[in-house]
Formats: structure tokens, sequence, C-alpha cells
């Protein structure tokens, strides 16, 4: 089952982030969170592992929109998107599927919130593919 939406670009790792959170908050989103799994598991266990990020994205106004409407939402917010490098060097941004997260609450008021939330990850992800250069193209 697929559960995130992604794009696929080349460049500096941290310009990708950047682009993201940029795209991110073009779109009506902060980012609360920001974790880098990278220190921390070299931190935490002493592993070296891959340059990965993961933003927990929020808009405001459509999450209370869904709290309104389902309490328990809060449980699967707030949507997170990663970054994180290939082992060809290729840079992945990947968000969840805002239909499939909400789906599993099984409420039908919250499709349209999970319809909006897709759209606008679905342009963010265009946008850091226009910004940065997609690795298809490359």
């Amino acid at each position: 089952m697929e559960y995130t939406i992604q794009t696929s670009v080349t460049g500096e790792f941290d310009d990708v982030v950047d682009a993201t959170i940029a795209a991110l908050e073009d779109e009506g989103f902060g980012v609360l969170c920001d974790i880098d799994i990278q220190a921390t598991l070299e931190e935490k266990l002493g592993e070296e592992f891959r340059q990965y990020r993961i933003l927990g994205a929020c808009n405001p106004p459509l999450a209370y929109e869904g709290l309104t409407e389902e309490i328990e939402l809060g449980a699967l917010l707030p949507c997170n998107v990663i970054v994180y490098e290939t082992d060809d060097g290729e840079i992945v941004v990947s968000a969840v599927d805002p239909k499939q997260l909400v789906g599993i609450a099984d409420n039908d008021a919250l499709d349209s919130i999970a319809n909006e939330v897709d759209e606008r990850f679905e342009r963010v992800l265009s946008a850091v593919t226009d910004e940065q250069k997609s690795a298809s193209e490359a």
C-alpha cells in the first residue's frame, strides 16, 4: 500500500531541506518539529546513517478544522514530510498521503480536509522539483 507522495531531486541536501520548508510555508504550513535522524542515531546509538530529516508540518486552520470534527485526529498530527538521501545520491522528499492517513479515521467529514492537504502537498513537491533539478532530468 502506498502511503506517501514523493519527488526525487538532485542537489545539496540542506538546500533541498530549505526549499521544502519554504514550499511548506508558501502553502500555509509551519514546521513544528525538525528531527535530524542522522544526528539522533549517531548520538543515541553511535550508528552512522544517511542524511534523513523528518519535518512535522502543520497548517493551523486545517488542523483546527480537523480537530473540531474529530478530537482523536491529533494522534495523527502533525503531517510528516521526510527528506533523505538515497544510495544513488538523489534526495527524496516524501510526504505522508493525507488521504491514507485520514482514511484510517473512517470519518467522511474529514475527506475535504484530506483533499485540501493533499493538493497543498502536491504543490509543495512540485515547487521543490521546480527549484531543484528533478532526479529524472539529471
